[in-house]
């Protein structure tokens, strides 16, 4: 049996597809099993659906998980809707320079200097002469 080029070639593009398919499922598996290891009581997560909050316990039985959201407020959440551990990061800290430049996309309020007039009181259209 014989094989043109055209058949070969798909051959090989379908193994590529093949490998990178179980490749990223490996992948994803591990993902979601160091995951799994961070989840613990204590930790403070986000759900699949934007909701923060700090794990309490966790039910193996049920896929239960109690997230408390704020003092006091307690979900209950099924264990997959836990998408990541929330990790402490350098903006949650206290900035060491308040008075440097912006951050990008941040406005500044510029401030006209004492004797110049300000942008808001000079008109938009000249005055005609009447």
């Amino acid at each position: 049996m014989t094989f043109d080029p055209f058949t070969i070639i798909m051959l090989a593009v379908l193994a590529v597809l093949i490998f990178f398919m179980f490749r990223n499922s490996r992948k994803r598996k591990a993902d979601a099993e160091q995951l799994q290891a961070k989840v613990q009581p204590g930790a403070k997560v986000m759900t699949n659906f934007g909701l923060f909050g700090t794990i309490l316990s966790i039910d193996e039985e049920e896929n239960q998980v109690l997230l408390e959201t704020s003092p006091g407020t307690v979900l209950t959440v099924h264990r997959q809707t836990v998408a990541r551990v929330v990790e402490a990061s350098e903006t949650d800290e206290a900035p060491e320079s308040l008075g440097s430049e912006p951050e990008f996309g941040e406005r500044v309020a510029d401030e006209p200097a004492e004797g110049t007039p300000s942008t808001d009181e000079t008109p938009d259209a000249k005055k005609s002469d009447d």
